[in-house]
């Protein structure tokens, strides 16, 4: 019986990356045809733009339409509450979709509509981020004007931390990937075994896109996607604090650092800088590794491979924060530990790379 049923569950991830493949591939060979998948021209002279050539920026249509799939395969003991999850989800999807294919929806309008996504979960299933493993602010997580305007803020932050993070080939989908199976894992070892599935099934979604995504870039998350990839995951990181009493707050933030961290250093930079707070610029850590290789190594006129490489370069640090909470998904204090001991050095290597890279020249 037990094989069965894993072999049930392996064709159900074959079909989910299958389907996230195929559309993937299906949108760039439609973007020849239909130019408005590529969103608007100007997003190659864009402030924040990493890219040389027009591309279809509408991933997200792969992986969504994948997470919809998995609402069929999805264990029936949370198969309702899951579907009103995705439901809740689209709202924020379709708003990134509408950027994505060349209408101006400024990001002020798609934070809010994550934070509309997030009230319409609250809304549907009735929960919302249940501990922090901060002692006194856990006093007061259960009453609705703590728990709710907490949840909003964290949640609507990762969807946006994601998106942040969205710059170059594979970095964005590399990072949901290490994210979602971290979290399977730590849900397995917590013996929450509806979100063993549910986050395999996102990783396998996501992993059809990133196929296609990297290294040549030939389609990108979009808004859509990234900002979807952020919210689920985050969602999917408070579910498992609500169903597995052991697990830690902690443990979960290891597992979605680097977005968390590229955004509070987004929003530390703006504000020394005394610039609006969703203005965009060149200074992610993304963006500052791969000026760094073309700069002291690659040169200036090889950025396709700059791009890719740049993700190469950073995937050690994205998976290891995650590697460390799967370790310690239940130790606070360890956990809380490793936060510190990783924001030390993430902060500490954004502050002397141009240094060492002025020094290089």
């Amino acid at each position: 019986m037990h094989d069965w049923v894993d072999i049930y569950f392996g064709l159900n991830f074959l079909l989910l990356f299958v389907l996230s493949l195929t559309l993937s591939g299906a949108l760039v060979i439609l973007s020849c045809r239909i130019p408005r998948l590529n969103g608007r021209s100007q997003n190659l002279t864009s402030v924040q733009s990493m890219h040389t050539r027009l591309t279809p920026r509408v991933g997200g249509i792969a992986i969504f339409s994948a997470l919809c799939l998995s609402v069929v395969f999805a264990p029936v003991s949370v198969s309702e509450s899951y579907t009103k999850f995705i439901l809740a989800t689209a709202l924020l999807f379709f708003v990134g979709l509408l950027e994505d294919l060349g209408f101006d929806v400024s990001p002020r309008k798609r934070l809010l509509a994550a934070v509309g996504a997030s009230l319409l979960v609250i809304a549907l299933l009735g929960v919302w981020l249940p501990r922090t493993h901060i002692p006194v602010l856990d006093a007061l997580m259960p009453y609705w004007f703590v728990g709710i305007p907490l949840t909003l803020l964290i949640t609507a932050g990762i969807a946006n931390g994601f998106n942040l993070i969205d710059g170059v080939n594979g970095l964005a989908s590399m990072t949901a990937i290490s994210a979602a199976v971290a979290m399977s894992l730590i849900a397995h070892q917590a013996g929450y075994t509806d979100m063993v599935h549910l986050a395999l099934m996102l990783a396998v979604s996501v992993f059809g896109f990133f196929v296609v995504n990297y290294p040549f870039g030939r389609i990108f998350l979009g808004d859509a996607g990234a900002y979807t990839l952020g919210f689920v995951l985050s969602w999917f990181a408070i579910a498992i604090l609500l169903n597995a009493p052991e697990a830690s707050a902690w443990a979960l933030l290891l597992v979605l650092f680097w977005p968390v961290a590229d955004t509070l250093l987004a929003i530390y930079r703006r504000s020394r800088r005394k610039t609006a707070a969703m203005a965009p610029d060149r200074l992610h850590v993304h963006q500052m590794v791969m000026r760094a290789l073309e700069i002291c190594i690659l040169g200036r006129r090889n950025r396709r491979i700059a791009n890719p490489l740049t993700t190469l370069v950073l995937a050690p640090f994205v998976i290891a924060p995650p590697l460390v909470g799967i370790i310690f998904w239940d130790q606070t204090t360890i956990a809380f530990t490793a936060v510190i001991a990783f924001g030390i050095l993430f902060f500490t290597s954004y502050a002397i790379a141009p240094l060492l890279i002025r020094r290089f020249r």
